[in-house]
């Protein structure tokens, strides 16, 4: 059973940056693939970003490509959403995710963050 909790959302405007954290406990951190997901109001959940156990070639919805970075750090077990260039249409909920048997396009995720308000003023 892995537990996740996502901190750093917040207010910012246009053109600003911020740094997402979520931090993992209950399970072997190392081995499992993780990924952010976003939900705006009225809007389906999305996949932004997605980091694998080996930390190779990550994946980045195109909208963020250039933008947004995905890392992970194994001595803290914490993987980092950091988003540069922020846009309006970024405001959503942010959702840390973590699965052993997740697929390139985020499917198979098993454990799931509260999420974490992000809100981008023009």
């Amino acid at each position: 059973q892995v537990q996740l909790v996502e901190s750093g959302g917040g207010l910012v405007q246009a053109g600003g940056s911020l740094r997402l954290s979520c931090a993992a406990s209950g399970g072997t951190f190392s081995m499992y693939s993780m990924g952010w997901f976003r939900q705006a109001p009225g809007k389906e959940r999305e996949l932004v970003a997605l980091i694998s156990a080996s930390a190779s070639n990550p994946y980045y919805v195109d909208s963020v490509k250039g933008r947004f970075t995905i890392s992970r750090d194994s001595v803290k077990n914490t993987v980092y959403l950091q988003m540069n260039s922020l846009k309006p249409e970024d405001t959503a909920v942010y959702y840390c995710s973590a699965g052993l048997f997740a697929t390139r396009t985020g499917g198979g995720m098993e454990f799931w963050g509260k999420g974490t308000l992000v809100t981008v003023s023009s």
